[in-house]
């Protein structure tokens, strides 16, 4: 076999064995250097640059002892798969599951979270998206840290685990999409810049300098560890996270890149690969086909969604939600995508986004009223089930999971978790770790929190307060809210409105245009009647019974609340409930 890394940098390149013994390798064309050398599975090895102390591979596969140690070689074509027969999964029509493996269970691994997929297959999930499990310096942290790309952090099992954790999804039916970072790298353990120039020097986005993407090698880098997820290890579409931090002035923008290669190897197996973005930038050119100018990605997130809901369930406005206080946030959001497509942000100060063509499939759209971000950069980490009554959360349940988009849940929603989930780190380095807690704090107490409630993600309380308790989910409301998820993931297979990709089938009002009864108090305080095709969503969270007009021959096909009617062509909604009707069938 050939070992082979990318170092311009050096003018000399040594491997280093588990038994001390070293190798030089051959530099070659553009900055590679290689060798014939065969390691043994599981055989530890490392560069030396320069006569320097001993670096991880790059591409290293597997971190046993963490990403400061040297890396272990592992084949990982050699791996037993059962999923021959699987076919994949199109996102259109799915439900996404968001969940982090460190507290996604009490033993915060991959083997232990197999055990949860009758749950996740019971709520109607098509596709579980796996925070990032790259390597990280540290037992514990959400995973956007990551260093060493195409490892997986050896606390969550390693690659082995993760291939049985991929293998048994497709077994139970499980589409598996894995969270990658692209536009940064973590503090801790970072040595690509020793090897080559992986950064812009002096060019920073939020986390760090940027990711050099002016270098082939780099793009190289980033294409190759993709393929690598989608290929290697059988997972069915990446999400790649905050795709507006990466810089690029290429001719061919990196996201198109990364779908053209995807495209291409979907071709191949003979099964759908997707690409989800997170994006700031509500710009629709980003799954636009190619054909007409875009990426031709497969969907994207949509922050505005969440923060219409939001604002519509807790009448909260500071801050970014302020603008989605309007009366029409939430119908604009419904029937078009995106709140702001050219409209004035109060937050940024400036107009802000692009219209949706309406000839984009709304499935495109990934939409949710909870995630990690959205709760864990809290400064509590509270959920929505912290401050909401049961009425509320229900309603919630409602529009995220008859909404117009790809609907996703973050683990622990369906039953309203009593767990928060908050900003947790495990930095070994004592200065890091001080660094991050106080950064933490003063940013909280910027925006006028009480410091108090601020907890401290050195802390591994804080870890392990994030870890979700599945005994709730037999218990009471919480027992009561997880039926209702299931109902409605049910209710969406039984239903073709609800997963009806075009915008013209939609149609959405606000209480004062459209409701008959009293809806007062203000933000939080709303009534709304939205519809897709034949269906109607009725939503009451104002503080007395709301009523609607509905078409002849219409029931009720699912409530919230039992004391919901429809007489004589009249649906009357109880406070803090949602009613769907539909034609009777």
């Amino acid at each position: 076999m050939s070992i082979e890394v990318w170092a311009p940098k050096a003018r000399q390149v040594r491997l280093r064995r588990g038994d001390a013994s070293e190798i030089d390798l051959e530099r070659g064309a553009d900055g590679w250097w290689s060798s014939d050398v065969r390691l043994d599975d599981g055989e530890e090895y490392g560069f030396v640059l320069d006569g320097g102390a001993l670096r991880p591979d790059p591409r290293s596969k597997r971190q046993p002892r963490g990403v400061h140690e040297p890396s272990a070689h592992i084949d990982l074509t050699d791996f037993a798969w059962t999923d021959a027969d699987w076919t994949g999964r199109q996102l259109a029509g799915g439900i996404i599951y968001e969940l982090h493996i460190g507290t996604f269970t009490p033993e915060g691994t991959l083997d232990a979270a197999i055990e949860r997929f009758p749950h996740l297959v019971g709520l109607g999930v098509t596709h579980i998206e796996l925070l990032p499990v790259n390597g990280f310096n540290g037992v514990h942290n959400w995973g956007y840290d990551g260093v060493l790309w195409y490892t997986v952090h050896e606390a969550y099992g390693g690659p082995r685990a993760y291939q049985r954790f991929v293998d048994a999804a497709h077994a139970a039916g499980l589409a598996v999409i894995q969270d990658v970072v692209y536009n940064h790298l973590g503090p801790s353990g970072n040595y690509l810049p020793e090897f080559g120039p992986y950064l812009r020097s002096g060019e920073r986005n939020t986390w760090g300098d940027s990711i050099n993407l002016d270098e082939p090698a780099v793009r190289s880098y980033i294409v190759d560890n993709a393929l690598m997820w989608l290929r290697d290890h059988h997972v069915d579409g990446l999400r790649l996270d905050a795709v507006h931090a990466l810089l690029d002035n290429s001719d061919t923008h990196i996201l198109r890149e990364l779908a053209e290669a995807s495209d291409a190897l979907s071709a191949h197996l003979g099964r759908p690969l997707t690409l989800i973005a997170e994006s700031d930038l509500n710009d629709p050119k980003l799954i636009l086909p190619r054909e007409a100018g875009g990426y031709g990605l497969t969907a994207q997130w949509s922050d505005d969604w969440h923060h219409a809901v939001h604002v519509a369930v807790t009448g909260e406005t500071v801050g970014y939600y302020e603008d989605f206080g309007a009366l029409d946030a939430l119908p604009k959001v419904w029937t078009e995508g995106f709140f702001h497509n050219g409209t004035y942000s109060s937050f940024r100060e400036r107009e802000h986004g692009f219209p949706i063509p309406t000839e984009v499939p709304t499935w495109r759209l990934v939409t949710f009223a909870q995630d990690h971000d959205q709760i864990g950069n809290r400064a509590a980490g509270d959920r929505l089930s912290q401050s909401l009554s049961y009425g509320r959360l229900a309603v919630t349940a409602v529009l995220t999971l008859t909404a117009p988009g790809t609907p996703m849940l973050f683990m622990g929603e369906e039953w309203g978790a009593s767990t928060p989930w908050q900003f947790f780190t495990s930095h070994p380095e004592p200065e890091l770790g001080e660094a991050t807690a106080k950064g933490r704090l003063e940013e909280f107490t910027r925006m006028g929190w009480d410091e108090s409630v601020v907890p401290n993600p050195q802390d591994p309380a804080t870890f392990e307060r994030s870890k979700l308790d599945w005994a709730e989910t037999s218990e009471g409301d919480h027992a009561r809210l997880l039926q209702l998820y299931r109902d409605l993931g049910a209710l969406r297979r039984a239903w073709p409105e609800l997963t009806d990709p075009s915008f013209a089938a939609l149609r959405a009002a606000s209480a004062e245009s459209a409701a008959g009864g009293g809806a007062s108090g203000g933000v939080g305080a709303r009534a709304f009647a939205l519809g897709r095709g034949d269906l109607s969503v009725l939503v009451n969270l104002t503080d007395e019974a709301v009523s609607w007009d509905v078409a002849p021959g219409r029931v009720i096909v699912l409530t919230t609340d039992a004391a919901a009617l429809l007489v004589d062509g009249e649906a009357v909604v109880p406070p803090e409930a949602a009613v769907v009707v539909g034609p009777l069938r």
